[in-house]
């Protein structure tokens, strides 16, 4: 008797603030389950808020029920891309689930607009930074972005950190899986409500700490019930 193949759990993947789907590219999951699909970032139209810019992702999620993983940024864009879309799953990582979560400077800057007098500009000369850059840790940081960023457009980190600073969520996702680095400098843990913590892990674990999601994340996307 023939019986017919299960049909793949379709994972889209958004990647953080300017990022490209690049830091996702040592993530494997298994092909005979899943169906991985890379969300990329795109000019936002004039005027548009986070949940507009959401709005015109989730259109680009083609199949039901689909599993939904942010990072960072993206992780907050996917929790409002969940209110077009019927989600199987919802994860972010190295996020936040609500505006209570964030950190001081993120306050300071939503009631001041100092992130509006940040040099956005120049992160379209990477290359020109990088052979300025003095010191070994700043030059591989650097070469890090350049390899990683993948929109270096002013009108959109200006409109990302605006989105960023004026997010208006209150409550987090019901059944979203937050996963967290204990090392996180930009979303620091202490700030955080219930998560699933990685010991050791940065802001940028996404890249550094592949092995530990591509062992754990299968079973996170598949286990019933609950938030994490």
């Amino acid at each position: 008797m023939n019986t017919l193949p299960a049909e793949k759990i379709h994972v889209y993947f958004v990647p953080g603030l300017a990022a490209s789907p690049k830091i996702f590219e040592y993530i494997e999951l298994p092909s005979d389950q899943f169906e991985v699909h890379h969300l990329d970032w795109f000019l936002p139209p004039s005027d548009a808020d986070l949940k507009e810019y959401a709005r015109i992702m989730a259109e680009q999620v083609t199949h039901e029920s689909p599993v939904l993983i942010g990072v960072s940024f993206g992780g907050m864009l996917v929790q409002e891309m969940a209110q077009f879309l019927k989600v199987r799953k919802l994860i972010v990582i190295s996020s936040i689930k609500c505006r209570d979560e964030m950190p001081r400077r993120l306050w300071v800057a939503r009631y001041t607009n100092l992130h509006r007098l940040l040099p956005t500009g120049a992160i379209q000369n990477l290359e020109t930074l990088t052979r300025f850059a003095f010191g070994d840790t700043v030059r591989k940081r650097l070469k890090l972005y350049e390899r990683y960023l993948g929109m270096r457009n002013k009108d959109y980190l200006d409109w990302a950190l605006d989105a960023i600073v004026q997010w208006e969520r209150e409550t987090p996702e019901p059944g979203l899986i937050h996963i967290h680095g204990d090392q996180d400098a930009v979303f620091p843990i202490s700030h955080l409500g219930s998560c699933l913590r990685v010991k050791g892990g940065t802001h940028t674990m996404i890249i550094h700490r592949y092995k530990w999601f591509n062992e754990r994340l299968p079973a996170i996307i598949l286990q019933e019930g609950g938030s994490i």
